[in-house]
């Protein structure tokens, strides 16, 4: 998101220096990373709004404020916006697929709730191996992308079991 030296070594608990060399190395390494947040910034003050891979828009209160902690929070909110509004967009295509998918295998499993990029569901025992398989299928197919969406698949009595 954006974040300082000073920020990063009170999260690490290292020094400043230290942290400033992580950050340094990173986008040495990354370079794309620096021209996405930058060209996303300067597009978030242009036009009020970023937009997810799938042309959602989100607005950015204050992207254009004076106050520079003000305006550094919404900064932060337009890198973020397209990276975790694109997952939350394939995790909604995925969960409006799947009751159709579940009828057209004769499953009888639930979709119990949604966690950030976590679908949960109730599944009689003997359909267990089905359900993995086309949950999983579903959610890998929910969008295409240019690299492979890869879903992992917990089985428990309850949520914390299953991770």
């Amino acid at each position: 998101y954006g974040i300082s030296a000073f920020g990063l070594a009170k999260q690490l608990d290292i020094s400043n220096t230290e942290a400033a060399n992580y950050i340094r190395t990173y986008f040495e390494r990354y370079p794309g990373i620096q021209k996405y947040m930058e060209d996303t910034k300067t597009a978030a003050a242009k036009f009020g709004f970023v937009q997810t891979p799938f042309g959602r828009k989100c607005h950015i209160l204050g992207i254009n404020e004076a106050n520079p902690k003000i305006r550094g929070m919404a900064e932060r909110a337009a890198i973020n916006a397209p990276i975790q509004g694109g997952a939350a967009d394939i995790i909604k295509r995925a969960m409006v697929k799947i009751p159709s998918v579940f009828l057209k295998n004769d499953l009888g499993a639930r979709m119990l709730l949604q966690v950030h990029d976590e679908l949960i569901f109730e599944v009689e025992n003997r359909e267990v191996e089905k359900t993995i398989e086309v949950v999983k299928k579903t959610m890998e197919d929910a969008a295409n992308l240019d690299i492979p969406l890869v879903v992992d698949i917990g089985i428990g009595t309850n949520w914390d079991d299953a991770h």
